[in-house]
């Protein structure tokens, strides 16, 4: 399995968005979508501001896999489902400490997306 280089998950975490591009059905990207994207330990997370229903997270559940830009870094990645309480504990403790400066309304939303984590891992 490969993973992030400490350089691009640093450069990645300093980052305050990422742009996302889950494939379409098709095996095309989507338009990339700035999103907020956290750090823990040698793992990078993402989750729906709109839930489940936002439609870059149907489509990167659906493909599995995308693209992502952010921080000087363009990987393809494989997105994986989190379901782990103890991880989206942690996850939900980085989102609050990168992106606290910003309003309660921007914040919390993430917070209760929990059943939305994704994990981004590079593609081989």
């Amino acid at each position: 399995m490969t993973t992030w280089t400490n350089d691009e998950l640093t450069r990645i975490e300093r980052a305050d968005e990422l742009r996302i591009s889950p494939l379409r059905s098709n095996g095309t990207p989507r338009e990339p979508l700035p999103i907020w994207v956290v750090r823990d330990g040698d793992d990078l997370y993402v989750r729906s501001f709109r839930g489940s229903a936002g439609s870059w997270y149907r489509a990167a559940r659906s493909s599995l896999e995308g693209h992502i830009r952010s921080g000087g870094v363009a990987k393809d990645v494989t997105f994986v489902g989190v379901t782990d309480a103890d991880a989206n504990d942690r996850i939900d403790a980085a989102y609050r400490a990168k992106y606290g400066r910003y309003d309660a309304s921007y914040v919390d939303p993430l917070v209760a997306a929990r059943d939305t984590t994704l994990k981004l891992v590079p593609a081989g």
